[in-house]
């Protein structure tokens, strides 16, 4: 065996020996585990019924009307208050209110039947509902805060709209029609640990 082949084999065998080393030097044990996880978001979910409460013609001063709607609780999630949001507009038939507003002369009242008898629990004109916060209409209607709405819990509201005839000249309003609209705005209950 000449010299080089004696090198080259010298150089194999080191390298060899090196990876061997190499190779020991990185071993370890090993154990793998996986967590699988998952976030699942509830449902605030308020349903009225019916969609429109109200829907009258042919009004004068003195006329009523009585109402009953419910809301429900269609969600996952607990409904701990519903504030009450109202806007309307009127359509000046005539042109000649002279500023007086027609939400001003309906009056909305709140019944509630107690001991078989249905009292009025909360009264404000619509121009008087649409110039509160909601929370503060949520405050001051306090027997609609409490305990709030589980899921698939309803509430049952009755509600009368009185034209008040105020005894006075009321001739502006003939022909007159007011659009209302009311926003329920369902607020979740507190967060808590899971």
């Amino acid at each position: 065996m000449g010299i080089k082949q004696k090198l080259g084999m010298g150089v194999a065998t080191a390298v060899l020996g090196l990876s061997l080393i190499g190779g020991g030097t990185y071993a370890y044990f090993n154990d793998v585990e996986t967590s699988n996880n998952t976030f699942a978001a509830g449902t605030l979910d308020l349903t009225l019924d019916p969609q429109t409460i109200i829907n009258v013609n042919n009004l004068k001063p003195g006329d009523w009307m009585e109402r009953e709607f419910t809301l429900k609780n269609s969600g996952s999630l607990g409904i701990s208050k519903v504030l009450l949001e109202t806007d309307y507009t009127v359509t000046d038939a005539k042109n000649d209110n002279n500023g007086d507003d027609f939400g001003n002369h309906i009056k909305v009242q709140i019944l509630k039947n107690v001991s078989n008898k249905e009292v009025i629990v909360y009264e404000k004109t619509l121009a008087q509902l649409k110039n509160l916060k909601p929370d503060l209409v949520q405050d001051e209607w306090l027997w609609w805060n409490i305990g709030g709405l589980d899921p698939n819990e309803t509430d049952k509201f009755k509600v009368k709209f009185v034209f008040v005839d105020n005894n006075q000249d009321q001739n502006r309003f003939q022909g007159d029609s007011l659009k209302l609209t009311w926003k329920f705005d369902a607020k979740q209950e507190a967060g808590e640990a899971r």
